[in-house]
């Protein structure tokens, strides 16, 4: 299943922030906890490459605890300050000032050379669709600045948010890169809804999900839905509809259905705390 997607206003966005990194002291990157290497955008890494940086493994409440440690070890092995946080709980967001400050402590201090005092340090928040930069912002400020939802593709401009007299930020639209050179990039950016749903097929991609969880995480389906795990992935998602009465007219299984089903509960977290990917693999 070759999954792409780059619509239009894309380019145009990346665009737009290649002229606005010129006003940046740091790029705040949002990436998703349960896939950090496949929702981290090569093209912001060439963006920011002479920008202090921060990376916040979002929705870390949904991928797995292990995981979490082992991607924020790898991140600041790296040398890139990171922090994990569920941008909906405002208590994982308390140290984010704090990190800012340590990571701006260059510009900080050249102002200070300079003779400048209190600019505020200005941030671009940058990420993929769907990754939670809006609910962050929202969440960090304390008031509803920008538009938010659980698809991608809702901010579609940038905006300055002023927050205090020390920081700014500017919001910015989600964007891809023109092509996932790795399949399981694009497979993992389709499973947590990354890409639009309507240039997927959704029970193919739900049938890879299922291979993926029997692999990785044995028995929650058997849990989950109370089917019997060593069935092929097509027939498992039959079954599924039948147990959860994915049914049209005719009492026949709807696999559309079911299929929405199954991904709707990964990505609300239903299934439980699953991490995609791992630095080692």
């Amino acid at each position: 299943m070759d999954i792409q997607w780059y619509p239009g206003h894309m380019t145009k966005a990346k665009r737009q922030m290649q002229e606005d990194i010129k006003l940046i002291d740091l790029i705040i990157e949002l990436v998703d906890a349960r896939c950090p290497r496949s929702s981290g955008n090569p093209d912001i890494d060439e963006l920011g490459r002479n920008k202090a940086r921060l990376v916040l493994l979002n929705k870390a409440d949904l991928a797995s605890e292990e995981g979490n440690r082992l991607w924020a070890a790898a991140y600041k092995e790296k040398g890139v300050s990171v922090l994990t946080v569920d941008s909906r709980n405002k208590t994982t967001l308390k140290q984010i000032n704090g990190i800012i400050s340590e990571a701006c402590k260059e510009k900080i201090e050249r102002d200070r050379r300079k003779g400048i005092k209190n600019r505020p340090i200005r941030a671009m928040v940058a990420g993929i669709p769907n990754v939670g930069k809006s609910t962050f912002i929202n969440s960090y400020i304390g008031r509803a600045s920008t538009k938010t939802g659980n698809k991608p593709g809702v901010t579609k401009g940038k905006q300055w948010i002023r927050v205090s007299k020390f920081l700014e930020l500017l919001d910015t639209p989600g964007i891809l890169w023109p092509k996932f050179e790795d399949e399981l990039v694009g497979r993992n950016l389709a499973f947590v809804g990354s890409v639009k749903e309507e240039v997927l097929n959704v029970e193919e991609l739900a049938v890879l999900f299922l291979d993926f969880c029997k692999e990785k995480y044995p028995g929650v389906l058997a849990e989950r839905y109370g089917v019997e795990e060593s069935l092929p992935s097509p027939e498992l998602l039959v079954g599924i509809g039948e147990k959860r009465g994915c049914l049209v007219k005719n009492q026949e299984v709807s696999t559309e259905k079911a299929a929405k089903l199954i991904m709707d509960e990964f990505r609300s977290g239903r299934l439980g705390r699953m991490t995609l990917e791992l630095p080692s693999e």
